[in-house]
């Protein structure tokens, strides 16, 4: 599945090599929803590739899809 550039998975997930916790926005996603340090950025995000958990958190906005992400792993 191609990235669709949507951010959520800079906002949903803890990423603890960023000390970023769960539902927060990376401080590195810049307002076009992109990784403002894509060429450094930790193992975990290099290797995070899009699948169908993209497909069952799609929303109109981030907000809604940040959403969606934690009920689906039952975080909210």
């Amino acid at each position: 599945m191609e990235c669709s550039r949507c951010g959520t998975c800079c906002v949903a997930p803890d990423i603890s090599s960023l000390k970023k916790p769960l539902a927060t926005r990376c401080i590195h996603l810049d307002t076009d929803q992109r990784c403002s340090r894509y060429e450094t950025r930790p193992v975990v995000c290099r290797s995070y590739r899009s699948d169908d958990i993209c497909r069952l958190i799609d929303a109109p906005d981030l907000e809604e899809r940040v959403k969606n992400y934690l009920r689906l792993f039952g975080l909210a």
